[in-house]
């Protein structure tokens, strides 16, 4: 597009860029900065704990592809340290924020499975309004951690994995057509996808899962006979997470919903699920709770949307700055061509199955024209 402009940095491991480091880059960025800032990391490992501190609001980093450019550490709380602190990128702004990748970025944390203090995050993120656009994220233990009891993130054509607890926390969250893939725990170890952690009823928090994949990664299909999975458990009295037009594969247990450490849940909770398809949508069998709903319908599930759920029409004309700002971002104008809801409320509450994008084949990018781009912690539960 004609206000393309080149990344404001970039980051290359083999010194073709600006910088060596994806903290280098970070702290050359302006402080308290009302503009984005962009940096585009080429292809490679980058092998560091990168770290957006609260004075670094709008930044916006984009890769070469989720199989392409890796941040890549080894830290969980076995070795001393709190959750928070285990994450491989994590960040902090006060203020509106974006961490937008339309060329695809990967964010791992490789400790392995442990029976104990096995926290790992990959990815935290503390701002309001951070955006995940077509990355992968993995892990074992808490790879994803949506905190903050007033952020409000989104998640779209993102690929997350994991085993016990692995998208967790505070905040309000909507992922779109993402791939959620449950990992090969250690022996005698379940699953659990998410551990939503809102704490009172008067907090915006949960997780709204919206035309997304459930199903088993590699490891799991191929070794996990008998591994059970589970779509959550509640870490927080109020915890709510819904799951609306997805698809769940044979991976999810018939129970569908997991107690804490054997704790009967209250009835405070939210636990719900939506015209989902799929081996493990059938919801028969599901949980006797009273904070479960089964039977949820278009009204209620509506409510869950990203417009509304997490006020994204509030921000739509800074982030599609954001994405006009940046050389190493394609079209602005995709972002309004998403789902129902993503930034206005253009459309039904949700888009009719036949005219979604399949999160398995998302559709494919425009080329990127950028000289630049080179290609067309309070701590988790300790049980926890």
């Amino acid at each position: 597009m004609a206000n393309q402009k080149p990344a404001d940095v970039v980051v290359a491991a083999d010194g073709s860029g600006n910088y060596t480091t994806v903290n280098a880059a970070i702290a050359a960025a302006p402080s308290k900065s009302e503009k984005p800032f962009s940096i585009h990391i080429k292809r490679g490992l980058y092998n560091e704990f990168v770290v957006v501190p609260q004075d670094k609001p709008n930044i916006v980093l984009s890769g070469d592809g989720m199989d392409a450019t890796v941040i890549s550490g080894s830290r969980c709380c076995a070795d001393g340290f709190n959750t928070q602190d285990t994450a491989i990128l994590s960040m902090f702004p006060p203020f509106y924020c974006s961490l937008l990748d339309v060329s695809h970025l990967c964010v791992k944390n490789t400790p392995g499975p442990r029976k104990d203090l096995g926290q790992a995050v990959a990815f935290l993120s503390d701002a309001d309004h951070s955006v995940l656009y077509r990355c992968a994220l993995q892990s074992y233990q808490d790879t994803l951690y949506c905190r903050g009891r007033f952020s409000r993130q989104f998640f779209r054509e993102c690929k997350i994995a994991g085993t016990v607890d692995f998208i967790f926390g505070e905040a309000a969250a909507v992922f779109q057509n993402c791939n959620i893939l449950a990992r090969l725990p250690i022996l005698g170890q379940q699953n659990t996808i998410t551990a939503q952690g809102r704490g009172s009823a008067g907090e915006k928090g949960g997780f709204c899962f919206q035309s997304c994949t459930v199903a088993a990664d590699e490891d799991l299909a191929a070794q996990g006979k008998g591994v059970q999975t589970f779509l959550g458990r509640p870490w927080k009295l109020f915890s709510r997470v819904v799951f609306v037009e997805s698809i769940l594969s044979e991976v999810i247990d018939p129970l569908g919903w997991l107690p804490w450490e054997s704790q009967e849940p209250p009835d405070s909770i939210f636990y719900a699920e939506f015209d989902n398809k799929g081996a493990g949508a059938a919801t028969g069998g599901r949980v006797k709770w009273r904070g479960f709903h089964g039977d949820l319908d278009a009204s209620q599930a509506s409510e869950f949307t990203v417009d509304r759920f997490i006020d994204a029409e509030q921000h739509a004309t800074q982030l599609l700055a954001a994405v006009a700002a940046t050389g190493c971002i394609v079209h602005a104008s995709r972002l309004l061509e998403l789902d129902a809801g993503i930034f206005h409320s253009l459309a039904p509450p949700f888009i009719p199955r036949s005219r979604q994008t399949p999160s398995s084949s998302p559709a494919p990018l425009r080329p990127c024209r950028s000289a630049a781009c080179g290609h067309l912690r309070s701590g988790h539960s300790s049980s926890n």
